[in-house]
């Protein structure tokens, strides 16, 4: 068919178009479902990390009159299922009610033949109780929950319903479990031995007791003030026969140092291990004994933690004992760690310091109960207002009010889990909360910030999720998380970047076609090596290596190019007719000598370059015991001295030494270039050396900051590894993108009289320059998402410094490492899901600056 013109028109088959038309909607879906995925994939994020920043829930609040009595309550003590309240009096008697009704549930109280306790201490849980005399005897106690699950037909009849879930015979409870089984909750009190522990016989005034050891060795200790002031610390350790159950007890006492003449002693506090024991006087003021010589125990310090006129109105212990809770009569609230610190006067060079403030109550601190499983406490004022607040995070998680405004609280306890809380006050009223507060530790403070953790010298970043002890807290800061994945993009770029643009440059621009069609397949199949295998590798073969021969290791970043450069003037040496003849397979053989030669240099001068620089070791001379800093710093400033020297000496002299030169035959240039070199070298050197003594005078080293202690896996080690992965993807995009450059533009720049190398350089690389950028930035996406050569090679300590010998932990490793232990929901388990949204957002981020500048280099190559 033709035209009107008389030019043919050519018709398409329908079936054409009906395959484009369902190839573009193809397209066009599948990138659409693309997009969604990856919104998916946020969106599913967002919604594992969301519950980590809620706080705590009420999830119900039972109210309830138990029976009045004339003696106020000391203690109380909820079971682990929040089933039983028990209240321990000053008198030492013992009741107990259901949690969520009141109703009375029998349990024994303790027989002391008629004498009324003077003092009474309890450990952390409420559970094991000390009581003292106004003989100056100590007696134990302990308070036994038992718990038992049977199945449903073993349940007793003719029970009394207490709520949906239980039931009781008067002394037992029974609750309904999952499983169609019961659970029996039973508590007792057993009365344990008594022990002298005033040495005056005097009636003890002031107790504090822990509990430890093991089953078959436990121990106890406690401390007492009694009514002479006289203070003494004991302890006893019992040990087990395992073979005839006979249990012997060997008790130790020690009198401690006299407190202060008029010193009135209201609250005492006793570590675990028995080394450090507070006595605290109403006005705040606090007297710390460090007893960890038995034989010598001294007054340590004595410190005021309240201000003039204000009344010490709570104390106690965090779990772990590291934390000491102060709350005031003007509803201040703070929390006060032993550090030591310098010029402090005090024998042990430890001191108290105040670390946290917390908001305060409206009104006097009136209750403080510690919970048994993390670093949650909960304080109560005299204005009916109950806080529930973690320790560390220093968040409020809740805040409760009391039955009745302004009662007088006389007990507060929380639930061995942190999921209950109950409040009993002096006219009987009680009240017991359900609670929900799954993440208690996060915070965007505690996740992002310093936090200044138990035993730590100062505020930090810190990751540290688990331990051997219950007393540990977790320590879930994912700084270091993220400054470990940039340490690790950053060395493995920089091993990476240049020798991936100058091989692409090379093979673009000045071999062969055929070798370049050999040469770019096989690096293209060394991107398909799995990283398992180059970490594999890495950790097992180049690490050690690495460790043998740091030296020449070093010594090889200075000999490469500078041999690379000699053997190029060399080659300039040579007559043209034979240079033209060894081009090609010869040159390529040329290249891979000088390679094995700078090599073989590198390791033969190892050695002696160790023994010059860095006294003979060098690793003992990263650690500070060997040599001084300026030779080090003599390499690290070389390559900038070389840069600037170079430009100076362009600018100043370039032209008239260039004038010089090509008047000359192409050898003689060649090596009068060599000469003008290595006087540049020479120049170089002297000027960074004497820089470098000048750095050394003033006191800069960089041992402690870029280079320190050497492990084995380390980042350079990761940096070779990594960068053995990503120099195939750079390589092979960059190399792309130089050859889409247009022929003509190489064909002017070589017309014009430029060398090949010049035009690669100022033509070939800006017209590049877009694609160059791209794939080193997808080389970057690359690095940053890396995993299994950063767990196999980095050695995942999470640690903050830029030392290249040390190890790091990164965002996508720490998954990897932790999450097959993280319980499903858990704090850990979320905040692992936190860190792969910051990994999510951080290659979103690259990419997306990628993208833009990568748009701009292309629009001002676009008008070259």
């Amino acid at each position: 068919m033709t035209g009107p013109s008389g030019i043919g028109r050519r018709s398409v088959r329908r079936s054409v178009l009906i395959a484009d038309r369902i190839a573009d909607y193809t397209i066009k879906i599948g990138g659409v479902l693309v997009i969604a995925a990856v919104l998916g994939i946020l969106v599913f994020l967002v919604y594992e990390v969301l519950p980590l920043f809620k706080g705590g829930a009420v999830l119900s609040r039972y109210s309830f009159q138990v029976p009045r009595t004339t003696e106020e309550i000391a203690a109380v003590a909820i079971d682990e299922y929040g089933t039983i309240v028990l209240t321990i009096a000053a008198d030492g008697s013992l009741t107990g009610f259901h949690a969520r009704t009141g109703t009375p549930i029998q349990v024994s109280s303790p027989d002391f033949d008629g004498n009324k306790p003077t003092a009474l201490a309890t450990t952390l849980d409420s559970r094991n109780l000390a009581f003292g005399f106004s003989d100056g005897t100590v007696r134990f106690a302990q308070i036994t929950v038992e718990s038992e699950v049977l199945p449903s037909n073993k349940c007793p009849k003719g029970l009394v319903k207490l709520d949906s879930r239980d039931s009781t015979d008067g002394r037992v409870v029974y609750s309904i479990v999952p499983g169609d089984q019961i659970r029996k909750v039973t508590a007792n009190l057993k009365l344990g031995e008594e022990i002298q522990a005033s040495r005056t016989h005097a009636g003890i005034a002031a107790l504090s007791y822990r509990f430890g050891g093991s089953s078959e060795r436990p121990t106890r200790s406690f401390v007492v003030v009694d009514g002479k002031n006289n203070a003494t610390i004991n302890r006893v350790v019992s040990k087990k026969n395992l073979l005839t159950g006979k249990l012997t007890k060997k008790v130790t006492s020690v009198a401690l140092p006299a407190l202060p003449r008029g010193a009135s002693v209201e609250f005492a506090l006793l570590t675990e291990n028995g080394d450090q024991v507070y006595f605290a006087e109403r006005n705040g003021r606090v007297y710390r004994y460090n007893t960890g010589d038995p034989d010598a125990p001294v007054l340590a310090e004595t410190v005021q933690l309240l201000p003039e006129g204000v009344s010490l109105t709570a104390l106690g212990f965090l779990l772990g004992e590291e934390s000491i809770v102060v709350g005031g009569s003007d509803g201040s609230l703070n929390i006060y760690f032993r550090l030591r610190m310098k010029h402090t006067g005090t024998p042990d060079g430890y001191g108290l310091a105040r670390v946290r403030e917390f908001i305060p109550h409206e009104a006097s601190v009136i209750g403080f109960a510690p919970g048994q499983r993390g670093r949650i406490f909960a304080t109560a004022d005299s204005s009916g207002n109950v806080r529930i607040r973690h320790g560390t995070s220093q968040t409020t998680l809740l805040r409760l009010r009391l039955a009745e405004k302004g009662g007088d609280l006389q007990g507060l306890a929380l639930a061995p889990r942190g999921d209950g809380i109950v409040a009993i006050q002096a006219s009987g009223k009680a009240t017991f909360w359900d609670l929900s507060i799954p993440h208690p530790e996060a915070s965007l403070g505690a996740l992002f910030g310093k936090v200044w953790y138990e035993g730590y010298p100062a505020p930090s970043w810190t990751w540290q999720s688990s331990a051997a002890t219950d007393d540990f807290e977790p320590k879930l800061s994912i700084v270091p998380l993220i400054f470990g994945t940039l340490k690790a993009t950053l060395y493995s770029l920089l091993f990476a970047i240049p020798i991936a643009l100058l091989a692409a440059i090379y093979t673009s621009e000045f071999v062969h076609p055929y070798v370049r069609a050999t040469a770019k397949p096989i690096m293209e199949m060394m991107a398909s090596l799995p990283s398992v295998i180059l970490g594999f590798v890495a950790a097992l073969v180049l690490a050690p290596i690495v460790e043998s021969w740091i030296a020449a290791v070093i010594v090889a970043f200075v000999v490469f190019p500078l041999s690379l450069i000699f053997a190029a003037y060399l080659w300039q040496m040579l007559p043209p007719k034979i240079a033209l003849r060894m081009q090609g397979t010869p040159k390529q053989i040329l290249i891979f000598l000088v390679v094995l030669i700078a090599c073989a240099a590198s390791y033969g001068a190892g050695p002696q370059f160790e023994r010059l620089f860095f006294g003979g070791d060098f690793k003992t001379w990263v650690n500070g015991d060997v040599g001084s800093a300026a030779p080090f710093l003599f390499l690290v400033l070389m390559p900038v001295v070389m840069v600037a020297v170079g430009i100076a000496a362009s600018r100043l002299v370039g032209r008239q030494t260039s004038g010089m030169v090509h008047v000359r035959s192409t050898p003689m240039m060649a090596l009068v270039q060599m000469i003008r070199w290595f006087g540049f070298l020479a120049v170089a050197a002297g000027i960074s050396y004497g820089f470098a003594l000048i750095l050394q005078t003033m006191g800069v080293d960089a041992r402690g900051g870029f280079v320190g202690t050497y492990v084995q896996r380390n980042t350079l080690v990761v940096g070779f590894a990594m960068g053995f992965a990503v120099i195939p993807i750079i390589y092979t995009l960059a190399e792309d993108a130089l050859n889409s450059v247009p022929e003509h533009l190489r064909s002017a720049s070589l017309a014009c009289g430029a060398t090949p190398w010049q035009t690669a350089i100022w033509v070939i690389l800006p017209t590049a320059l877009s694609g160059v950028f791209s794939a080193v930035m997808i080389g970057m996406g690359r690095a940053v998402g890396e995993t299994m050569i950063v767990v196999m090679v980095a050695g995942n300590t999470p640690l903050m410094d830029l030392n290249i010998f040390n190890g790091l932990r990164a965002l996508s490793a720490n998954i990897a490492v932790e999450l097959p232990e993280a319980v499903k929901d858990g704090s850990l388990y979320r905040v692992l899901f936190l860190t792969a949204l910051v990994l999510f957002a951080m290659t979103f981020v690259i990419n997306t600056v990628a993208e833009v500048v990568r748009l701009r280099f292309r629009k001002r190559a676009m008008q070259l």
